[in-house]
């Protein structure tokens, strides 16, 4: 596969009447076989748009989610709610209707953890016989589940959050060798773990301040580069998407890369990074400078946080100064992350999410060719 200068994270607004029949389902009124289907329905059509705008590597739009996160969730044995959990405080355009959730329930591993199912067959046997281009499929990176540790639960069955990390990863390797063995040509994890090291937010298992965010960062790698050795030289294109929250077109965090820079470009055994850079938000793009040779840096300057579009011009010129740091030859664009990490999605319409992506791609072929 040649190297896509045009790429988009993953996520992508669901149609409304997917979502009414997720809801119909969630109520009981609709049959899993009919949603199904109508699921089925919904990705064919967004990935002809996808075709169609000129995207070279298709997703099914996190179409089957009800969020970024819920695949290992619903995949996962050993989990139970603890309730009166609060959801994290969202900002910016969109934080009225963000911050609208009640209290929700928080997951914790009881007992050790096991597939009950693959966590993406039901995406990628279908993208394999329709996807007709390459695909990605994307996973939240481990990391993101040490949640599921909390002191006086999950410590009686695991020892600390390491050996609970250590059996994710596990099950995650056994999930990329049968993506693998589905045709997937790109697989891709998203983590908010090194924006939580960059932003100051970081977190251990169970909400405790963890000392450390170099042994944090060293501790993503470590599981990241894990989970993609199964990959590795097998022609899969290999990435790490790292995002700063994204809900109802708000965020969660702030801050550059300059803090996990060196240590995240130089270790982690990846093909792309895509970083976000769409407002200053994510500081400068000195930060480039530490990505090796043979990588690439994929820039999230196109904001999915709004519709109003931005213009060629400005990009390439955004995507001038990014090469005084790092050579052009090891650059993308992309969205600066998905369009619906959540299924509610973000606050623009189908109509402006095809135009930002015609933007990426236009713009992506003004520059590379």
């Amino acid at each position: 596969m040649s190297i896509p200068r045009a790429d988009h994270v993953g996520s992508l607004l669901r149609p409304r009447k997917l979502l009414e029949a997720r809801q119909a389902h969630a109520a009981g009124s609709l049959s899993l076989e009919r949603l199904r289907e109508l699921e089925d329905a919904a990705i064919l059509e967004v990935v002809a748009m996808q075709r169609n705008v000129g995207i070279e590597v298709v997703s099914d739009g996190e179409y089957r989610r009800s969020s970024f996160l819920a695949g290992p969730y619903e995949s996962l044995n050993g989990l139970v709610p603890i309730e009166g959990h609060h959801g994290p405080v969202w900002h910016g355009v969109g934080e009225a209707v963000a911050n609208e959730a009640v209290p929700i329930s928080a997951l914790v591993a009881t007992r050790k953890l096991s597939l009950k199912r693959r966590i993406t067959a039901h995406e990628t046997g279908f993208m394999k016989s329709h996807a007709g281009s390459p695909y990605k499929v994307t996973m939240p990176g481990p990391t993101m589940y040490l949640t599921l540790f909390r002191a006086g639960v999950t410590d009686r069955v695991y020892r600390d959050a390491q050996e609970l990390l250590d059996d994710l990863v596990a099950l995650y390797q056994s999930e990329v060798d049968a993506q693998i063995a589905d045709g997937v040509s790109y697989i891709q994890l998203d983590s908010l773990r090194y924006a939580q090291a960059l932003s100051g937010a970081l977190l251990g298992a169970g909400g405790a301040a963890v000392g450390s965010v170099s042994d944090a960062v060293a501790q993503a790698i470590a599981a990241d580069n894990a989970v993609f050795a199964r990959a590795k030289g097998k022609g899969i294109t290999r990435a790490i998407h790292i995002c700063r929250g994204n809900h109802r077109s708000a965020w969660l965090m702030s801050g550059g890369y300059d803090k996990v820079a060196e240590q995240l470009f130089a270790l982690a055994d990846v093909d792309r990074f895509l970083l976000e850079f769409d407002d200053e938000r994510s500081g400068s793009f000195e930060p480039l400078r530490y990505i090796p040779k043979g990588k690439i840096a994929v820039l999230g300057l196109v904001t999915t946080k709004m519709g109003q579009l931005e213009s060629e011009d400005s990009l390439m010129r955004r995507v001038d100064e990014a090469a005084r740091y790092l050579p052009l030859e090891q650059l993308a664009l992309s969205p600066q992350c998905g369009f619906a990490s959540t299924e509610l999605g973000n606050l623009l319409n189908e109509a402006e999410q095809r135009r930002k992506l015609e933007l990426v791609v236009n713009t992506a072929r003004r520059i590379w060719g």
